[in-house]
């Protein structure tokens, strides 16, 4: 097997995420269950939506509105929706970085609009440089894509646009789900659980 090009999940890969760290600001607000509409496994509609473009982020904090007592306002629910997103690890950046040597790259990360605007901003104060998506040959977002993970539709739909033949392409998740999607489409997939792609001998 000889592997050309490389999909990256990014939560959970490349950048350390926890989401009991939004389920506990949630439930400081007043939103006590919320971790019964939220988890990495699953997540209701209303998430969704956020995620491939169907809602915008405005509609989606109003909606959060509902469950939340009435003096609870839109920074607070920012700040608890971004809680789960933890600081850059430097080294992983710069793994990536000795990566495109060898390997065409890729992202395909299951977010929003939200949490991008978030983790862009973090990149460029923590790291110093303007812009994550540089490190890829193209990154791929859910909310702009419109389509999301695991749906084997939106791993073929970057297999196509970009000409890449499935058996040449790696792809890294630590959700056992998306990687069972992008096996489907034919990919070489890798669930990640609690090995960093550090420790990955490529």
């Amino acid at each position: 097997m000889i592997i050309k090009n490389i999909i990256f999940d990014l939560g959970g890969v490349i950048l350390d995420i926890d989401y009991q760290k939004t389920i506990d600001a949630f439930k400081v607000l007043g939103f006590d269950d919320f971790d019964q509409h939220y988890t990495q496994a699953q997540q209701s509609g209303l998430f969704d939506e956020l995620e491939t473009g169907k809602m915008s982020p405005s509609v989606f904090i109003d909606s959060l509105k509902s469950y939340l007592p009435e003096n609870v306002q839109e920074p607070e629910i920012v700040a608890a929706w971004n809680a789960l997103l933890l600081p850059w690890d430097m080294k992983r950046i710069e793994f990536i970085k000795t990566l495109k040597s060898k390997y065409k790259l890729y992202l395909f990360s299951n977010t929003n609009a939200i949490h991008k605007a978030h983790f862009e901003q973090t990149y460029k104060t923590q790291i110093g440089e303007p812009t994550f998506d540089s490190l890829f040959e193209q990154a791929y977002y859910s909310h702009e894509l419109g389509k999301r993970k695991p749906h084997v539709a939106s791993f073929e739909h970057i297999l196509q646009e970009n000409e890449l033949l499935s058996s040449e392409t790696l792809f890294f998740d630590d959700s056992i789900q998306h990687i069972e999607g992008a096996r489907a489409a034919g990919i070489n997939a890798v669930h990640l659980k609690a090995k960093s792609i550090l420790a990955l001998d490529l």
